[in-house]
């Protein structure tokens, strides 16, 4: 039996990863801002702790770690799920809300890896995994704001993973497509400017045709898979539209980055220290 901490466990892909990991019979910190033990089956009850939490106060977090140790008494499985999604063009965010889309999607992240590190450095073993998105592969009109904290997330991870591999702890970012799930009824909406109303309506016009979303369970699945190989990988793609774009979007640069070789190349050449 492992424990694992997940945040934003309430709703979504958190409370699928919460109830993927209590059925196989693990024990699970399930965090959110708003939780309660009478959110999960009552059958497992005696292996669930629901600690309510705001991943944006960094004290907060630190106490509801300690408090989850104290209470279980390890950590094997650290899950950094909580996100939100803010929609709109670079050009119309307020400072207010382009800082609330990062406090969660990247701070929240870093405060609960500061937090858990300690206690997995003592025990030299645990697994974190870092919930990203599609967004990370690139950025998309009208999601810039939230790409960017997500491709803050994967930069912070992919050091940290470096770092942690020293005291025998694994870090992987995941990268979920699309998931029927409410992160897409509670998006955050700037004020829209009216320069971008056509490209606006070309992008609604796209998204009418439709979406083809799973169900998070499979989600959950993969990441059960994921969570206990030996060798974890650094980065796991979740979907078939997912891992086609992930290679289309890198084919691409590196196709640009072969036709500009020259100048890359001619940027550089070593001379002695002045």
């Amino acid at each position: 039996m492992r424990t694992w901490f997940i945040t934003g466990a309430s709703r979504g892909l958190g409370r699928a990863f919460a109830n993927a990991a209590l059925d196989r019979g693990d024990q699970v910190v399930a965090a959110s801002r708003s939780i309660a033990q009478s959110d999960f089956d009552e059958r497992h009850a005696d292996r669930l702790l629901a600690l309510p939490l705001d991943v944006t106060d960094r004290a907060a977090v630190v106490a509801a770690v300690d408090t989850a140790v104290a209470h279980v008494g390890r950590l094997d499985i650290v899950v950094n799920n909580a996100g939100t999604m803010s929609m709109g063009m670079v050009e119309e965010f307020t400072e207010a809300e382009a800082r609330a889309q990062f406090e969660v999607n990247f701070f929240g992240a870093l405060w609960v890896g500061q937090a858990v590190l300690p206690h997995l450095r003592a025990q030299r073993s645990g697994r974190i995994v870092q919930v990203s998105s599609i967004a990370a592969l690139g950025g998309f009109p009208s999601t810039g704001m939230y790409s960017a904290s997500k491709f803050a997330l994967e930069g912070m991870s992919e050091a940290l993973a470096m770092e942690a591999a020293a005291f025998e702890i694994t870090v992987s970012i995941v990268q979920p497509g699309g998931y029927w799930t409410d992160l897409y009824t509670n998006i955050a909406a700037t004020t829209p400017l009216e320069a971008y109303a056509p490209l606006r309506a070309e992008l609604e016009r796209q998204w009418a045709e439709g979406s083809i979303d799973s169900e998070p369970r499979l989600a959950a699945e993969a990441l059960l898979r994921l969570v206990d190989s030996d060798d974890p990988p650094l980065r796991l793609l979740l979907g078939s539209m997912v891992y086609d774009l992930a290679f289309d979007i890198s084919r691409r640069r590196m196709d640009t980055w072969a036709g500009w070789e020259q100048v890359s190349r001619a940027a550089e050449q070593a001379v002695a220290a002045p």
